[in-house]
């Protein structure tokens, strides 16, 4: 096959224990703009672009993240031009976060939302 079939990954859904408290949080400390908030999951924007992130409330003991290892590692990762005061303003906002780490001319970190996903914002 030549060309897929596949435009863009338009959204990805992530496991949380509250909606509302979720929502929230990825509003206020990320700055996504929420699009829609139901029973059954909260719709959120990144920007302008097509790419969206859903919330979706469970009570399983799950996460988006993965483990090697039995360490957690992330699935989803987020640029962000202004790496060291992003990694501030979660810190500010007393956000469990890992220091910044330079990699091949490549800046990271990773953080937890309050359900537990690990996360990346890399530059």
């Amino acid at each position: 096959m030549s060309k897929s079939f596949i435009d863009q990954v338009h959204y990805i859904r992530i496991p949380v224990k509250d909606l509302e408290r979720s929502a929230r949080w990825y509003t206020d400390v990320l700055g996504l703009q929420l699009v829609n908030n139901t029973e059954e999951m909260a719709i959120l924007k990144v920007n302008e672009g097509p790419f969206l992130l859903i919330l979706v409330p469970t009570e399983d003991k799950t996460f988006s993240h993965f483990t090697i290892n039995h360490q957690p590692e992330f699935s989803i990762g987020f640029t962000s031009p202004e790496l060291s005061q992003f990694h501030q303003h979660l810190l500010d906002n007393e956000v469990k976060v890992e220091g910044i780490k330079k990699d091949n001319g490549h800046a990271f970190f990773h953080f937890y939302d309050p359900n537990g996903n690990k996360l990346q914002a890399h530059w």
